[in-house]
Parts: C-alpha cells; sequence; structure tokens
C-alpha cells in the first residue's frame, strides 16, 4: 500500500485545479462548510467526455436539488485520483474499474458508490479506440508487435485493453512497447511521429480524426460486451462516516446521468466548458453510454484479464468494492 500510495501521490501533484459552476474556491468540504442547506463537495475529475453528466448535472442545479455543490479538480487518469480521495483531498472521485481494483487489492481502502460510464458496444463507433496517423502502415491491433502505444496511465484499463485487442487480432501483447501519455497530448504526439498508435478516448479521439488519424480497433468492445468502464467511488472511511451524503450524491449523479443519456446535445456542448476541444470538431465526438448501473458481468471479465496481466496482488473482491 505504502509504495502504491507513494507512485499515485506523486502522479497527484501534477492536478490541476479548475471551476464548476460555483465562484467558492475556499477548498472547504462538505463537514464544514454549507449554505442553506447546501454542502460543499470536493470531487476529483479527469476532463474527459466520460464525466460530462457531472458538469451537466451542476450546470442544471440537479446537484444543488439535492443540496450539494460540487468543487471540482481534475487530473491525468483515475490512478492520480484515488491518492487524493483515500487522503481527504476529495470526497469523490472518478476513476476506471481497474484502478479501483488494484487500489483495493493493494489494502487501499476504496469504495465504488455510483456507476460512470459504459462503452457503447459497437466495433468502430466506440467513444474510446486505438489510434494511427492516416499514413501510417499499421492495418490492425496485431501490427502493433514491436510499436510504441501511448495510455494515459500504465499497467491499467486502457493497457489492459489495448492487449486484449492485440490477442484477439492474433499477435502477441508481449511484444507491444506503452508509454505513459495525457490524453490531450496524444494526438499531437500521433501527429509529429512520437509515438506509433495511441489509445484515446473522447475528445482526444475526435481530434485524432480532425488531423487525418484512423482508428484500428475499440478495445473496449474486445474486453466485453457493454463494458463499464469507470464509477464514482469515495473512501471507505468516508462511506461509513457521511452515509448521507454519500446517498445524496448516489441519488444526484444517478440523475445527471439520466439526463445526459437523454440529451446528448446538451452533453455534447458542456464538454466544451472544461476541455479544449473546438467547436467544429465537437460535432464528431462519440458519447459513451451512462447507464445506472454497472455492468458486473463486464467488470468481472475485466478483472480476469487484469489477473493474466499481473495488474493485482490478489483477486480483486467485486462483492465489498461495488455497490
Amino acid at each position: 500500500m505504502r509504495r502504491l500510495l507513494a507512485g499515485l501521490a506523486a502522479t497527484i501533484v501534477l492536478v490541476t485545479a479548475t471551476a464548476c459552476g460555483s465562484s467558492d474556491t475556499s477548498g472547504s468540504s462538505d463537514k464544514n462548510s454549507s449554505s442553506g442547506g447546501t454542502s460543499t463537495v470536493k470531487v476529483g475529475l479527469v476532463p474527459i467526455v466520460d464525466v460530462a453528466p457531472l458538469y451537466l448535472g451542476q450546470a442544471k442545479g440537479i446537484f444543488a436539488k439535492h443540496g450539494l455543490k460540487l468543487e471540482i479538480t481534475t487530473a491525468q487518469s483515475g490512478a492520480a485520483i484515488v491518492p487524493g480521495v483515500v487522503s481527504g483531498q476529495f470526497q469523490f472521485g472518478f476513476s476506471n474499474v481497474t484502478s479501483l481494483m488494484i487500489a483495493q487489492t493493494n489494502s487501499v481502502p476504496v469504495q465504488a458508490v455510483v456507476n460512470a460510464i459504459a462503452s457503447t458496444g459497437v466495433q468502430g463507433k466506440d467513444f474510446g479506440a486505438i489510434t494511427v496517423k492516416g499514413n501510417s502502415p499499421i492495418k490492425s491491433a496485431k501490427d502493433l508487435e514491436g510499436k510504441t502505444v501511448a495510455n494515459n496511465a500504465l499497467k491499467n484499463i486502457n493497457e489492459t485493453a489495448v492487449r486484449e485487442s492485440v490477442r484477439k487480432a492474433g499477435g502477441d501483447p508481449d511484444k507491444v512497447k506503452f508509454v505513459e501519455l495525457a490524453f490531450d497530448q496524444m494526438p499531437a504526439a500521433l501527429d509529429s511521429g512520437q509515438v506509433d498508435a495511441a489509445m484515446v478516448v473522447e475528445p482526444a479521439l475526435a481530434t485524432v480524426k480532425s488531423q487525418g488519424g484512423r482508428e484500428i480497433a475499440s478495445p473496449f468492445v474486445d474486453v466485453a460486451p457493454n463494458l463499464t468502464i469507470a464509477m464514482y467511488f469515495a473512501s471507505t472511511q468516508y462511506t461509513q462516516q457521511s452515509p448521507d451524503v454519500v446517498k445524496k450524491f448516489q441519488e444526484a449523479t444517478s440523475e445527471s446521468l439520466a439526463y445526459a443519456d437523454a440529451h446528448p446535445d446538451e452533453a455534447r456542448d458542456i464538454v466544451t466548458t472544461y476541455t479544449k476541444i473546438p467547436a467544429a470538431v465537437l460535432a464528431d465526438v462519440v458519447l459513451p453510454k451512462w447507464p445506472a448501473e454497472a455492468n458486473r458481468a463486464s467488470i468481472e471479465a475485466l478483472a480476469k484479464l487484469g489477473e493474466s496481466d499481473g495488474l493485482f496482488k490478489s483477486t480483486p473482491d467485486l462483492d465489498k468494492l461495488l455497490p
């Protein structure tokens, strides 16, 4: 645990604070900041299309209706958010489920509290993809053998997914070289030839395509049908100490997920408030699915792949991790 937290803590130093519909930047938590029955909670997010429902829910007053105000901070990956939640820097965080399983099997006290996103389940029409330059000789995931592939976090969900795509294409994933790079840096790195391929998610995927890049595989679809990719979580201590706030967050988030799913144009527009995606590229952004419930079978498939890739010290206990 000590090694895990030390490594993740180094990443969290790079976190950049951003505002989310609030002028309150005092850094106060739900325990000591409330106005008219509204509690301020700090939330760690990755600035990608996945988290649009929270920004939209804040803007539409859904969280306020449930007595919450979100104070949002962004980070490069869910793995970087875990130590912030465990240390109390954030009350809630967004993370892919592999990061949560890694944390749990390293005795880091985390608890998923509500669903976040799922794959579209459609090859070639998902919000995440392995991409290459338009003139690249790479035609399939098998061709990634001996090549360099950018991921936002090493030994995590995207690496596992890419490895599965390589396997399914008949290649050897152990022959692929993975390098760590933030999503928003991947389009330029790919275009300049710094990497041979990049595992990107929206809105970086749309940016890559606008530069003439193309996708060669949909790794999340290769892992499992309708894969649950990420969830919102808290520390186990916080869920025990503040069950009422956790319940409010669960209800407000679930309502925000449903609103985003029913209003895709609004969800797409809100992305421009926390990313630098050009308006001309926005229309090409593929939105993920925002179901209310996690797909347990898909998480089990992801856990099995993670075990085969050596990501966990022990078998994840999904009964304890999932809500």
